[in-house]
This record gives C-alpha cells, structure tokens and sequence, in this order.
C-alpha cells in the first residue's frame, strides 16, 4: 500500500505528529473527489482549537502529582463538536488531533449535526485506585468547563473510560452551572437518565398544553 505524506507546512505545530499528519494526508487524498473551495480546504486542514492542561491531583497516600490533560475541537461547522475522553500514557495533543479530524468525517458522512473532538489525560488508569481516577475525571472536568457543554462540545466514554467516568463529568459540571446538565455527555448510566426524565416528564406537560397555549 502507498505511503501517504501531508504536504509540508514551513512552521510545524505542536499537533503536527505523525498520527494527525496521517489524517492530513487522508483529507487531501479525498480532495479530488471533493467539489470543495481553497479555502474551506484550508480551515479543515487544522483543528478549530486545542486546550492542553495541567491537572494536580492527590494520590491516596498524601502526595500530589501533575497529570497533562487534552481537549481538541476539530470543527463547529455542522453543529457542536463530539467526541471521546480517553486515559492512556500516549494521549498527546496530536493524537487528540488526529481523532477529532476523524470524528468530524464520520459524523459528516452520516450526516449527523456535529463535529468531531477528542481529548484525555496522559495516565496510566490500571497504576490508580478507583478514587484517583474519580479525583482526576472530576478536577479535569473542572478544567475543561470553558469548552464543554450541551451546545459546544459533548465528551464520551473512550478508551479506559466509561459510564462511571460520564457520570462523574456529568455531576462535576452540574454542580457548578447550579443544575443539573445530564445532556453535558453521552455514555453515562442509564441509571442516572431514567429518573431525571421522570422528574422532568410532569414540569414539562404542566408548562404546555396541547393547543399551544399556556397551561392552566
């Protein structure tokens, strides 16, 4: 199989890795096949932004310890962006780079209305207790309050995440907008959705009636 090379870009960036070059190199394969501008070709070439961030935590005996923390939003155009959380002692900005690119062509192509994102923390999650973990999901969560939200960027379980780490998100991120945001993230438990849609069910159907008009 041929070899694919993004074309060369005279001042490299820090997402430029191998993996997210390999993506660049995928897009401008496409291009032929593609009735695009230079200029949209251009702004899809690189993500809309990055956030890298430092994230202290306390381990179980006492001591704290600075783990890196990543968020990538790749595009906005077709609506908010979407994407994993994932914790693992490679996640780099240019992997989180090269994910949300992808995530922007899927979600495309099964004309979904979102763009693609990804982030994580650099983190060997199997070397943590399950307190720690909920420690770092929670303070990275915090860290991440400014880029997340229902109408801008929606994380999901990834690798060494799961419905756990949701819900954790999930209640960090409610607690302080002041209520509660269950559609902040995707992948959380069922658990946790089935009894605040029954909370909300009755508010819902006293506030409108039928017709249109207000309730009574």
């Amino acid at each position: 199989m041929a070899s694919l090379e993004a074309s060369p870009l005279e001042h490299p960036l820090e997402w430029d890795t191998p993996l997210f070059l390999m993506a660049r190199a995928q897009f401008e394969q496409s291009l032929p096949f593609a009735d695009v501008s230079d200029m949209v070709v251009e702004r899809l070439s690189f993500p809309e932004r990055a956030l890298m961030t430092s994230i202290p935590m306390r381990r179980d005996d006492g001591t704290i310890k600075i783990f890196a923390g990543y968020r990538v939003q790749h595009s906005t155009v077709l609506g908010p962006t979407k994407g994993g959380i994932r914790y693992d002692p490679d996640v780099s900005l240019g992997e989180c780079a090269a994910l949300a690119t992808w995530m922007t062509w899927k979600c495309a192509l099964l004309r979904l209305p979102y763009g693609g994102s990804k982030g994580g923390i650099r983190c060997d999650p199997l070397s943590l207790s399950l307190k720690e973990i909920e420690r770092l999901t929670r303070r990275f969560t915090s860290e991440l309050l400014d880029v997340i939200g229902p109408h801008s960027d929606i994380p999901a379980p990834d690798m060494a995440t799961n419905a756990q780490t949701m819900a954790w998100m999930m209640d960090t991120y409610s607690m302080q907008m002041g209520y509660v945001v269950p559609e902040v993230v995707t992948g959380k438990p069922i658990s946790i959705v089935t009894p605040m849609a029954a909370a909300m069910l009755p508010e819902r159907v006293q506030t409108s009636t039928p017709g249109g008009g207000p309730a009574t």
